[in-house]
């Protein structure tokens, strides 16, 4: 088996999550919102945002903005872009193998903190393409999205490995065929992408 592409998920790997469970309260309660009420909505508005058939001013508009609030929405979105933090060893370990292989990114999340995330931490740096649930309209652990960027990388799934922080994932990514790195720190990764030839 020779390994010609490694798949990157972004949030929890590359980066802190984006909008995920811990994000959400971080911010709720800054702003001292309801975190029931908000999640209730959150979780009927959520997936179309990831699967990119809702904006995010759309989807601030049925959690929040529904009613007058004493902040405006970019308020609130320069809060949510304010939580994507780097993960350090991460990314400096995904820039030093970009130059040795073809790597993609292989991640959920809506266009707009999408498209903030890969600017403003450089991602086009170390990754020739975004196969990401806004742009395919699928999302992990659907096996479909790893079929999918596949054909897109033109690769054999025996010939890619995934690497992502939930195991659901990186079971969905072996499920087709690929090898999975199911990412818990830097030292570990590097050591099992060795494993595969990765280095």
């Amino acid at each position: 088996m020779t390994i010609k592409a490694v798949f990157w998920d972004i949030g929890g790997v590359l980066l802190t999550n984006g909008w995920d469970r811990e994000q959400r309260a971080d911010v709720l309660g800054r702003f001292g919102l309801d975190s029931g009420e908000f999640t209730e909505r959150h979780k009927l508005a959520a997936p179309e945002l990831e699967l990119g058939r809702m904006t995010l001013a759309e989807y601030m508009g049925q959690t929040l903005f529904y009613t007058p609030r004493d902040f405006s929405p970019d308020d609130f979105r320069a809060a949510m872009e304010a939580e994507s933090q780097p993960h350090a060893d991460a990314l400096a370990l995904a820039r030093e193998l970009s130059s040795r292989w073809r790597m993609y990114a292989l991640n959920n999340e809506g266009h707009d903190l999408n498209d903030h995330r890969i600017q403003t931490f450089g991602l086009h740096d170390c990754l020739l393409a975004f196969f990401s649930s806004c742009y395919l309209g699928v999302m992990k652990p659907n096996p479909a999205i790893y079929r999918l960027a596949l054909q897109l990388a033109n690769v054999r799934p025996e010939e890619a490995v995934m690497i992502d922080d939930r195991s659901q994932n990186a079971e969905a990514a072996r499920s087709v065929g690929m090898s999975a790195v199911h990412y818990r720190n830097a030292a570990q990764l590097r050591e099992e992408l060795a494993a595969l030839g990765v280095q």
